[in-house]
């Protein structure tokens, strides 16, 4: 039993042999994170449509709930663009129907998404994460991330933008109202963007080259969101820019920590809310484990995605009863928290401690913040999620991923989050659903004297007029059968003098009812016109379940050989005559 609980706290296993140079490293990453974390977390509720304390509130019991759960050493969990985002869109069709304020259906967000993750745990569904390609996950975050930088125009010029508007409109109404922007707002929004541009790029650098030990420049990089945050409440307060200049200020924040609360039920809002929970849920488990992934192979070690779903759904039931919104692991913070040095999930209880103690105490002197320096942090945080990159590598590679990728970006922009990444996973299993009905088919020879056979179109090889041979380079099923019949059948059609067709199943793993239908109908076909069929190369789970039906006797005199050589060379009308030979000339 006590074993049952420590494979469920991994933290339980690293603590086995810490030391003060771990804690060291744990604790110089969980300031640096917790300094990111507080005003990210502030914006990134903001983002949400919600009042910025609800970040922080979201960046104590979950992180703490993960720390003691998840099975990854760096993995930084709390509020994020994406989720945040997703949140906001679902706020305002909630409220728009009148089901409830924000805060009720950011928390039931929360719960629900808790919920749907420890469902996937107890149904042992860690591995969906290989159902999600790629090509989906950037297209949406490249989309994702440039809806919620051209949502911030608003926040940074202090136009009256309306926040359901579509992404054209946004972008125009700067133009459009030029006259009627904030010249103090935006003053704010280009210092807030310079300096974050600043300490990222030239006074880390600086740092790096010069002799300021890693423990304190690392931090230092890391502040720049601080050091705009300070910039604008300074300049505002001074300059009284809220009173005189109608900048946009967070106003009072509460002091305390989030009280722990019960949540009420109410199931008309939950069938609202449980699309885009599940929404949610897989999209922030997703780059949880996408991200714990990557950086747990720089440790040599392997991060385990049911462990995951528990750590993250247990964290996501936290933030419900905190009374705040859903949360997952943020890609940006966790890099800085590896690179910070971050040793065990110690350094997000140490992050967690110190956004708990700004909570406690230190609320007060956010009251001057403008809402542009919290627009422009936003902005900066997201710029980096937009991979064109993405695109031109799929283009080069493969067009199809191309393709879904591009079709996933538009359909976020046109249709909403939501709607947008169901239409790209549509996208995506549909493109997959199309490769796979039409499976590459090359006829072979044999290359020289050996055992070897290769697609005729590309290399020099050997073939029998009276043979031929023929690699299906897919498994068999229903979608694609017709498809194989129908290339046989032109082959021998094109071939007037074939008396044999081997199909070589190498590359077969299964063959479903229909495909086998779609056989034995080509069989007596085949034979109708002289020809016999013959498979080789058959693999021992499909060899399984032809031996379970009559098809071998079916295809008599026809047998299945256990190498395409043995076939060929058995079937070899006479071996004294030269083999046609030609080169494809590629």
């Amino acid at each position: 039993m006590l074993q049952q609980i420590r494979d469920y706290l991994p933290v339980s296993h690293w603590l086995k042999s810490y030391q003060r140079d771990t804690f060291v490293s744990d604790l110089v990453a969980g300031i640096v994170v917790g300094i990111m974390l507080i005003p990210q977390g502030m914006a990134y509720a903001f983002l949400a449509g919600l009042p910025p304390e609800f970040g922080l509130y979201a960046a104590i019991l979950p992180l703490f709930l993960y720390a003691l759960l998840g099975s990854s050493r760096s993995l930084a969990v709390g509020p994020v663009a994406i989720a945040s985002l997703m949140v906001g869109s679902t706020i305002a069709d909630a409220t728009a129907s009148g089901l409830g304020d924000p805060v009720t259906i950011a928390i039931n967000l929360s719960l629900l998404t808790g919920l749907i993750l420890l469902l996937l745990r107890a149904l042992r569904l860690g591995a969906i994460v290989n159902f999600m390609s790629h090509s989906v996950i950037s297209g949406f975050t490249s989309a994702a991330a440039l809806l919620i930088a051209v949502s911030q125009i608003r926040h940074l010029t202090g136009l009256e933008i309306p926040r359901d508007s579509f992404i054209t409109d946004q972008l125009m109404q700067p133009l459009l109202q030029f006259n009627s922007i904030n010249p103090s707002t935006l003053s704010l929004a280009c210092a807030a963007l310079f300096t974050l541009w600043f300490v990222k790029e030239k006074l880390c650098c600086l740092l790096e080259r010069s002799a300021v030990p890693a423990w304190l420049s690392q931090p230092i990089c890391r502040a720049g969101p601080m050091f705009a945050m300070l910039l604008g409440i300074i300049l505002v307060a001074a300059l009284e820019l809220d009173l005189q200049a109608g900048v946009a200020i967070v106003g009072l924040i509460p002091e305390g920590l989030p009280q722990l609360q019960m949540i009420s039920i109410d199931l008309q809002l939950w069938q609202q809310l449980l699309t885009p929970a599940a929404l949610i849920a897989l999209i922030g488990f997703l780059e949880s484990v996408s991200v714990g992934t990557t950086l747990a192979s720089k440790r040599r070690e392997r991060i385990d995605p049911n462990k995951e779903l528990v750590a993250l759904g247990a964290a996501n039931l936290g933030a419900a009863i905190s009374g705040t919104y859903p949360v997952a692991g943020g890609f940006g913070r966790s890099m800085v928290n590896h690179a910070a040095g971050a040793q065990t999930t110690i350094a997000s209880i140490i992050a967690a401690l110190l956004v708990a103690i700004t909570v406690a105490f230190f609320t007060p002197l956010f009251y001057y913040l403008p809402n542009a320096v919290l627009g422009a942090v936003i902005v900066m945080a997201v710029l980096p999620l937009i991979d064109i990159k993405a695109f031109t590598d799929s283009w080069r590679f493969n067009k199809a991923d191309a393709l879904t990728l591009l079709g996933t970006f538009l359909f976020v922009l046109v249709l909403g989050v939501e709607l947008g990444i169901l239409c790209g996973i549509a996208i995506s299993f549909l493109l997959l659903l199309y490769r796979s009905s039409q499976p590459h088919i090359a006829v072979v020879g044999r290359v020289g004297d050996s055992q070897h056979f290769r697609n005729i179109e590309r290399y020099d090889v050997t073939t029998d007029k009276h043979i031929l041979a023929i690699r299906i380079d897919e498994s068999l099923y229903f979608a694609n059968t017709r498809f194989v019949e129908d290339f046989i059948r032109a082959q021998c059609a094109t071939h007037r003098e074939v008396e044999h067709v081997v199909m070589i199943c190498n590359a077969v793993n299964f063959i479903d009812a229909s495909a086998l239908e779609s056989l034995e109908n080509l069989s007596v076909h085949l034979a109708s016109e002289g020809i016999t069929l013959h498979l080789s190369e058959v693999k021992g789970p499909v060899m399984d379940q032809l031996q379970n039906t009559h098809f071998i006797e079916l295809i008599q005199p026809g047998k299945v050989f256990f190498t395409t050589d043995e076939a060929i060379r058995e079937l070899t009308v006479d071996n004294t005559n030269p083999l046609a030979s030609y080169d494809a000339g590629i």
